[in-house]
């Protein structure tokens, strides 16, 4: 009989506890507009940051595939116009990407 009550008190707790957290839930919730313009103001702040990190993994990224490029050449290989058309659109896309972002978040 004890556990029957002890078990129907906990769920009554649990069930009460779960109620008063979806009716306080909203009180701390946003607007739509609110929570994009946050999201926003918090891009801008990160971005000059991570651009410049993309930037640098761009060079690293792209002074490796120089030397790959370089030694597949140095070594007579006939099929390097494929590597070197990657290579240029790969360095041509880590340029213009991070200027087009920047013209979204300015």
């Amino acid at each position: 009989m004890n556990s029957k009550f002890n078990k129907r008190k906990m769920t009554k707790r649990i069930l009460t506890t779960a109620l008063m957290l979806l009716a306080i839930t909203p009180i701390f919730a946003q607007g739509g507009a609110a929570a994009l313009t946050n999201a926003a103001v918090e891009v801008k702040k990160y971005w000059d940051p991570v651009k410049l990190i993309i930037m640098a993994v761009g060079g690293v990224v792209g002074l490796i595939g120089g030397v790959r490029i370089y030694n597949k050449w140095s070594n007579g290989d006939q099929d390097i116009n494929k590597e070197v058309v990657g290579w240029g659109g790969a360095c041509l896309f880590l340029i213009i990407v991070p200027e087009f972002v920047s013209s979204f978040f300015g």
